[in-house]
């Protein structure tokens, strides 16, 4: 046979493995049914539309609060945050997972080897000269190497996902923390505000005693009120900084680097009551969360059916081609043709009881990471029902407070002068300025409390992660990593763009 002949003859081969692997045995995934209301409960709320704000690649932080501020923090911690990174480099070796289920489906095994030996033995020598091409290909008959792609092609969606998942967490902890630091500074700017009132009145309260017109006990009780309420300013920037630190590690910088940031205050940002929720059906396609939990089901079906392939035999063909010799004239000649072909069967037929205990293990798993999707499902529309009415709910509290901070700013005032003529006891007054100070906090604190919670209503709507526009998250790697990873491994070249 001819060197042509035998190239036919094992192209013939691979044409024959590649019709024959044809067979997908195992169950097909189909997306599972999940229990999702119809509408939101607090659908009938003027304030509530049933439009998608979220559709598109909106900046939903930007359009709820029109912050350039906020929105540059939000930019920098998207380039350098480090757990972000860490869901891009997950995505990255996912892919190449993917990459190595696929080879699977190609020959395993190519060799080109060669050899040139010579041997001496009773005066006599003798020359060899081998130089050959093997290959060895398991057929994919049953759809086994398939399902294995299956598997990682999930696994890849799922690491997209999480690393959405990774974006949108980020986007409302950057903002949550924005707002807190904004509230704290306005809430020591307030305890300031009634620490002066208190100086104010310890100052009425020493003069009317110099003047022998009321006791000590009066005196005591002002310095005592003052006293407490410098050191509630000295606990609210405590807090004030830990926040400063906590957003200058999402930023990825250390706190000392950020020492200077959000130093000059400025008002809490305002959130406007009217959303757009969309419906609850679209949770099942925006929700990070739920589209991982999807995709780790989606690999566990295709892990059945890759169990259940080791059932039947495993066929391959292999073979070899080359050219052999005794001296380097005769190596191209015809006679120095070799090859052959072979083909194979292995079959697992003494293990039968563990290959089935593995399909029933992989279906159980399977029938686990349902219930968990299910689950997922779930409980992301109480997450959301949940902050809404957080969200609407603050609303009317910040009304109220506002009202009631208002009405103890009078009292203290009418207090203050009934006291200086003698009309009340300063215990009035006393009881006054502690009530303002806490009404007034509790109003700081309430405006705050509308922005955050607008916060979580978006963040459980799963709102954020669009500005990826579609783009891989391996390609948003920063170009200083990418360009050390090719540095430190250049296999990585033309693959890392």
């Amino acid at each position: 046979m001819g060197y042509s002949s035998i190239k036919r003859l094992v192209f013939s081969g691979v044409i024959l493995g590649l019709l024959s692997g044809c067979m997908m045995i195992g169950p097909e995934y189909e997306t599972p049914e999940t229990v999702v209301e119809s509408d939101w409960i607090q659908a009938d709320n003027p304030f509530i539309s049933d439009s998608d704000s979220l559709s598109g690649n909106s900046k939903w932080w930007s359009t709820a609060f029109h912050n350039p501020e906020l929105d540059a923090l939000i930019d920098t911690a998207l380039q350098q945050n480090l757990s972000l990174m860490s869901a891009g480099l997950l995505v990255l070796q996912s892919q190449q997972q993917l990459a190595i289920a696929l080879g699977n489906q190609y020959p395993q095994q190519q060799q080109l080897n060669g050899s040139i030996s010579k041997q001496r033995a009773n005066q006599s020598s003798s020359s060899s000269y081998n130089v050959g091409f093997n290959l060895s290909w398991e057929i994919d008959f049953w759809g086994r190497f398939k399902r294995q792609v299956e598997s990682a092609s999930a696994t890849l969606e799922g690491s997209v996902a999480n690393y959405d998942g990774v974006m949108v967490s980020l986007i409302s902890q950057i903002t949550n923390n924005y707002i807190l630091i904004r509230t704290f500074q306005q809430r020591i700017q307030v305890a300031n505000t009634n620490k002066e009132l208190q100086e104010e009145s310890l100052k009425i309260t020493q003069a009317k005693f110099d003047a022998g017109e009321v006791s000590e006990l009066d005196v005591f009780q002002a310095e005592s009120l003052v006293n407490n309420t410098r050191a509630n300013v000295s606990v609210l920037e405590v807090s004030l900084q830990q926040l400063k630190n906590s957003l200058a590690i999402l930023l990825g910088q250390t706190p000392d680097k950020l020492e200077y940031l959000l130093d000059q205050v400025e008002e809490i940002p305002y959130a406007l009551q009217s959303i757009a929720l969309g419906m609850p059906q679209d949770l099942i396609r925006r929700r990070p969360d739920i589209r991982v939990a999807e995709c780790r089901l989606a690999a566990r079906s295709a892990q059945i059916g890759y169990a259940e392939t080791e059932l039947y035999p495993h066929f391959s063909i292999g073979g070899s081609i080359g050219l052999a010799a005794t001296s380097s004239g005769d190596f191209f000649s015809s006679d120095s043709e070799k090859w052959n072909l072979s083909g194979l069967f292995n079959w697992n037929i003494f293990n039968y009881g563990r290959l089935k205990s593995n399909i029933r293990l992989q279906d159980a798993l399977f029938q686990q990471s349902l219930v968990d999707y299910r689950n997922t499902v779930l409980q992301a529309q109480g997450e959301v029902e949940n902050a809404i009415v957080a969200y609407l709910k603050s609303h009317e509290q910040l009304k109220f407070y506002q009202l009631a901070a208002e009405a103890s700013a009078n009292a203290v005032e009418s207090s203050k002068f009934q006291y200086e003529n003698g009309l009340v006891s300063y215990n009035t007054v006393i009881t006054n300025l502690r009530n303002d100070e806490q009404q007034q906090d509790l109003y700081a604190s309430a405006k705050g409390a509308v922005a955050t919670n607008l916060v979580q209503v978006y963040k459980s709507l799963g709102g954020g992660w669009e500005i990826r526009n579609n783009q891989d998250p391996a390609t948003l790697l920063p170009r200083e990593m990418k360009q050390e990873i090719i540095e430190r491994t250049p296999a990585w070249e033309g693959v890392l763009q």
